[in-house]
């Protein structure tokens, strides 16, 4: 059981039980290995005008860096005081897009530090001609706007037809959905040969990694700083921001998620696609794929 007692005039939580014991706060704490402030720890509550006008800053973030994904700190600095009148730092800005997974788009040295087990596999589609479905997906992240909070979508489309294949969405920039995305893609559609993807570590872990090997999946990564090397994905995104987030005010992530599976739906089976002479993507990939599932 846990017990409430009274230290330095508020109440503070006890973590020792409600037992009288011959050993001090302080030698428990010894014991156990954690500070001793962290018992009489109370967390402060973020206000709520505070975290609305974070959610407002992330969101032009993603406006300008979907529109002028060049643009670094200095310019998105200017752009949010020019365009929005909003007045922050670049140590804030860098922050923030570290938090959303965006960067400036152009070659430079640095881009990210790469952890102790971090894996790179080799960039498999230069010069590689690419004629038919599943034979290559490419998947990708992408911060989403939704009211006053925000989302992460992960997505993945089919290089030969752009037909897209799988898709999650969640309020984690972690492994986990991705996982959710590439599983259900291949359960609905099969294997693909080669899968493509950033350096993010999503991609380099080792649940990721172990997925696509256990699927016999040859796994294919962009080079460093290198955008265009999975750009068709990068476009989609660039698609549903214009023309479904930024026009739409979602309020829910069930709303949200609504919205996107109808943009995904329309983007599919009704609108024309340049790359095949105005035919569907889901024309052009279905003629040779029998997917398992029924598709919506």
């Amino acid at each position: 059981t846990i017990s409430w007692k009274k230290h330095e005039k508020k109440n503070t939580r006890c973590i020792f039980g409600d037992r009288e014991d011959k050993l001090s706060v302080k030698r428990r704490c010894e014991l156990l290995g954690v500070p001793r402030s962290s018992v009489y720890y109370m967390p402060k509550q973020t206000p709520p005008e505070v975290l609305e006008q974070v959610e407002r800053i992330k969101a032009r973030l993603d406006y300008w860096h979907t529109k002028q994904c060049c643009l670094g700190t200095r310019g998105l600095k200017k752009k949010l005081a020019k365009e929005d009148g909003i007045t922050v730092g670049r140590k804030l800005i860098k922050r923030y897009m570290e938090e959303m997974g965006i960067y400036a788009v152009y070659p430079k040295p640095n881009l990210s530090k790469r952890g102790k087990e971090y894996r790179k596999f080799p960039y498999l589609l230069r010069n590689k001609p690419i004629f038919m479905p599943n034979q290559v997906w490419a998947v990708d992240i992408t911060y989403i706007k939704m009211g006053k909070k925000h989302m992460y979508l992960t997505a993945i489309i089919d290089w030969y037809s752009r037909f897209i294949v799988g898709w999650a969405l969640s309020d984690t920039l972690d492994t986990a959905p991705v996982l959710e995305a590439v599983k259900t893609a291949i359960s609905t559609y099969g294997v693909p040969a080669i899968i493509n993807s950033d350096q993010g570590s999503q991609f380099t872990s080792s649940d990721y990694i172990e997925c696509l090997a256990t699927q016999g999946i040859r796994q294919s990564m962009d080079g460093k700083a290198r955008w265009v090397d999975n750009v068709l994905i990068e476009r989609w995104f660039r698609s549903l921001k214009c023309e479904c987030i930024y026009i739409n005010e979602f309020e829910s992530p069930r709303m949200l998620r609504r919205g996107i599976a109808a943009y995904i739906h329309e983007y599919n089976c009704q609108r024309p696609h340049s790359a095949h002479d105005g035919d569907y993507p889901a024309e052009v990939y279905l003629a040779h794929i029998q997917p398992t599932q029924q598709v919506a």
